[in-house]
């Protein structure tokens, strides 16, 4: 019996793999797995904004390695998943976690209580909420501008931050499923590569919907692995204060 691996042999072990086996058979359980696992990643205020798109299928999956520009690692993946931004689904999210901050709190009425049902009921629709004209982001801007002057204040409260936002939370979902896929014994790469307008068109997604990445799962081969990992020395990038 193989023993599984350590969490450092885990993230050793994981690379970005570009060619994957056509003859060993793919077990499509792992991927639900590893799918179930990324549901529990860390995502901002728990709104949890996006969607998981699984591609199958031979034909579509010859499509969309297509519209990834026939990259190796699309062509012969066995299964690619696109994630994608769902922002429209605020309000719904929002009464959700609404309703479980009242279920926890409900025999208590202090600050903490009161300031946690607040945050869905009041501060996630004023950051959330946004109009055709962007109004509602300008005067966001504005009034975390004004209360900046007397106290520390989140700056990033803009349309376009939240749209940032949302693709980090996507992007920290991304990371678990493919470690879990490597914990599975399978390999992955995330690409960027991609022509959005047909991948949307080919799945069906909808307009405003963000797609964060499309990630191709398979059973690495030697020559799917272009050379040796590289990574800049860590004092060039960790700094102490």
């Amino acid at each position: 019996m193989t023993q599984p691996l350590s969490f450092e042999q885990l993230i050793q072990s994981r690379r970005s793999v570009r060619k994957y086996d056509q003859e060993t058979p793919f077990d499509h359980d792992a991927v639900t797995r590893s799918l179930k696992l990324a549901l529990l990643s860390p995502n901002s205020s728990n709104m949890q904004l996006w969607a998981f798109h699984r591609v199958k299928s031979h034909d579509t999956r010859e499509k969309l390695a297509d519209y990834c520009m026939g990259q190796n690692a699309a062509k012969t993946a066995n299964e690619l998943i696109v994630i994608t931004t769902t922002p429209e689904k605020w309000r719904a999210r929002a009464e959700q976690n609404a309703q479980k901050v009242r279920e926890a709190f409900k025999d208590r009425n202090d600050a903490t209580a009161r300031n946690a049902q607040n945050y869905y009921e009041k501060l996630i629709p004023f950051l959330y909420r946004n109009d055709p004209l962007g109004l509602m982001g300008l005067a966001r801007k504005m009034i975390s501008f004004s209360l900046g002057f007397k106290r520390p204040m989140v700056r990033e409260v803009s349309k376009s931050d939240l749209r940032v936002c949302l693709h980090k939370s996507a992007s920290l979902a991304a990371m678990t499923f493919m470690t879990a896929m490597r914990n599975e014994g399978y390999d992955t790469c995330p690409m960027e590569g991609f022509d959005s307008k047909r991948v949307r068109a080919l799945l069906d997604i909808p307009k405003q919907h963000d797609i964060c990445m499309i990630i191709s799962c398979g059973k690495r081969i030697e020559e799917g692995i272009y050379g040796e990992r590289h990574r800049v020395d860590a004092n060039s990038v960790i700094f102490e204060h």
